[in-house]
């Protein structure tokens, strides 16, 4: 969500941080602002709404000079999007910037109006300026004024604090919303992701759960939660993808569509044998692990937890053990039973999603195996605090509707599923069937992607549509789901998803001329089944378009827009026919003229409940 950037250094900074800014567009936001403090104390601050180009051009028109600041772009959770909302915020001296959500922010405010504080927005942000000026008051320095004032905060909160009388160092606190320090030689950065930092700044340092740390040009130090002093590991990124870098695309989504095949040749790289999985893959002691499982309890939220959903088909076929699926949101405000020799298994794509990391904290507690995530972002929260790691290595992903992040993680599931199922009857014979499929799968998508004229062709006839109805059964119901996901996110048009056995138990009702069918037909054992629901939309005037297997034997006709996909391993199947829907969801945007990357009301990152 909220992109955060900030800077202690000689030089001036502005631009440093309004190119971080625009690093972090991807996360979504409705207002940008920087504030910049030069040494003889001078505060210069600017805010504007819409996007990081209204604030670079206001820095053009106005230079601002200094080396120390703080910069924001700004995701609406309390009060409207508007300049005045837009961070960074001002409490006399203190000047600060956060993400997340500060649940205990009316009777603070309250509290602070009473001795006689005067707020300017409608923000939960502006509460922690007036409460760190107010503990100034007794604190020795900003750092146990912070200190103070974090103790008094319920909620999520990644927050960057400068005193405009002090502009040799910033104070950082981080809990449920995740913060990097960016390590340089006389100058030192902190940003919400290190994306930001790159041009600046290879070295890195994660802060944890509760950390707060005062960062000068020379010097980091760090307090966890308790106020102990401790050290933070220091990591070398390799990350070499340009966040600002569309290549010969007009939109990153259809760029990140395109990587998909290499993006999974990556996943796979030396992470299969002849015949299997290597349990090393998943990390140290994976092996002695799922020797014992028995059961999955799987978490996520939005695509990830499609990607879930997917697998529990896998898992429960081929890998030998029950599993559920739940969205974090749902799993973490309820009563739960610990299945026996159960392990947790949480998908992000950032690893950074508030409600899965919840879910995974509450889950330490609950009598479980161990944990295992699948995941994206080396150093993120979730990697750092789960048992076992799976990386997808998809590369950064700009676009706000998931692509390469989706398929690599049904990939990594896919190896999950061997990786168990090895422990629990899995035959060899099936293990090298498998093993061949997967290796197989890059050059299924490279043929995939040549339907994209045909795709784009069909997308015309949405020009005028408001709803869609996306259809699957069996492993392909979840991909469903994502296809209408990701119209609705991208072109916004209403779009739902349903088992097609289910069409007579409502959805039937809704069909006439004016609703797109959607099906995912594959030649796989439910294939029949799927001809009798599409007859029955047939039958009651309903216009559909089939993507199908070319030995599935559908043909063209005035009701029905056939594309043949290419023929594939049933198992794998579902993240072959995810790219037809993604293709068909980017070419009927076009066609409505929104925002692809940046779909409004929406964020790459969800770092808030």
């Amino acid at each position: 969500m909220c992109g955060i950037v900030g800077a202690v250094a000689q030089r001036d900074v502005v631009d440093i941080l309004v190119e971080g800014l625009r690093r972090l567009e991807y996360r979504g936001y409705d207002s940008a602002g920087v504030a910049v403090v030069n040494q003889q104390g001078e505060l210069q601050r600017l805010r504007r709404l819409g996007k990081v180009k209204e604030l670079a051009d206001a820095v053009a028109l106005a230079p601002v000079l200094g080396g120390t600041g703080i910069a924001h772009t700004r995701w609406a959770t309390h009060g409207e999007p508007s300049e005045r909302n837009a961070h960074p915020h001002i409490s006399s001296n203190i000047i600060v910037v956060h993400n997340g959500i500060i649940e205990n922010h009316n009777p603070l405010r309250e509290a602070l109006k009473a001795k006689g504080y005067v707020f300017t927005s409608d923000t939960d942000t502006e509460v922690i300026a007036h409460l760190v000026e107010e503990e100034l008051k007794q604190a020795s320095s900003l750092l146990a004024a912070v200190q103070a004032t974090v103790k008094q905060l319920h909620g999520a909160y990644g927050t960057v604090l400068l005193d405009k009388t002090d502009p040799s160092r910033v104070v950082v606190a981080r809990s449920g919303s995740p913060l990097v320090i960016g390590l340089g030689i006389g100058e030192n950065f902190i940003a919400s992701d290190q994306l930001a930092l790159l041009p600046v700044t290879r070295r890195f340092m994660f802060l944890e759960e509760g950390d707060v740390a005062e960062i000068t040009r020379q010097s980091v130090s760090i307090f966890d939660k308790d106020g102990n002093a401790v050290e933070r590991e220091v990591h070398e990124s390799n990350v070499s993808y340009d966040a600002g870098d569309k290549g010969q695309y007009r939109h990153f989504m259809l760029k990140e569509t395109y990587e998909q095949p290499q993006a999974i040749n990556n996943t796979l790289e030396g992470r299969l044998s002849n015949d299997s999985v290597l349990d090393e893959t998943f990390g140290n002691g994976a092996a002695e692990l799922f020797k014992k499982v028995k059961h999955i309890q799987i978490v996520a939220c939005g695509t990830s937890y499609h990607s879930g959903m997917v697998a529990r088909y896998w898992l429960e076929s081929l890998g030998g053990v029950s599993c559920n699926v739940e969205i974090a949101s749902e799993f973490r405000y309820r009563k739960s039973f610990v299945q026996p020799n159960s392990l947790l298994v949480s998908i992000s794509q950032s690893g950074e999603t508030a409600d899965t990391l919840a879910a995974l904290r509450l889950a330490k507690e609950a009598g479980y195996l161990g944990s295992l995530t699948i995941c994206n972002v080396a150093g993120s929260s979730l990697v750092r605090e789960s048992d076992l790691a799976f990386m997808t290595r998809a590369g950064a992903e700009i676009g706000v509707a998931s692509t390469k992040a989706f398929t690599t993680q049904l990939v990594g599931l896919a190896m999950l599923t061997m990786a168990v199922g090895k422990y629990n009857g899995l035959s060899l014979e099936k293990q090298r069937e498998l093993t061949h499929a997967l290796k197989s799968l890059p050059a299924k998508l490279e043929e995939t992607l040549a339907l994209a004229p045909q795709i784009e062709a069909l997308a015309e006839e949405f020009a005028d549509k408001h709803h869609a109805l996306f259809l699957g059964r069996g492993d392909q119901y979840p991909i469903a789901m994502e296809g209408a996901l990701k119209l609705k996110e991208i072109s916004y048009i209403h779009a739902e998803a349903y088992a097609a056995g289910e069409l007579k138990h409502g959805p039937l009702a809704l069909i006439d001329a004016d609703m797109p069918i959607i099906v995912v037909a594959p030649n796989n054992d439910l294939l029949e089944k799927l001809k009798s629901n599409v007859e029955e939309v047939r039958a009651r005037g309903g216009i559909l378009y089939v993507f199908a297997d070319a030995d599935a034997q559908f043909k063209s006709d005035a009701t029905m827009r056939v594309i043949n996909v290419p023929h594939t391993h049933e198992w794998l199947a579902p993240v072959v026919y995810t790219l037809p829907l993604q293709l068909l969801s980017y070419y009927v945007a076009i066609i409505k003229g929104t925002d692809v990357d940046q779909p409004r009301n929406l964020a790459k990152s969800v770092t808030v409940e």
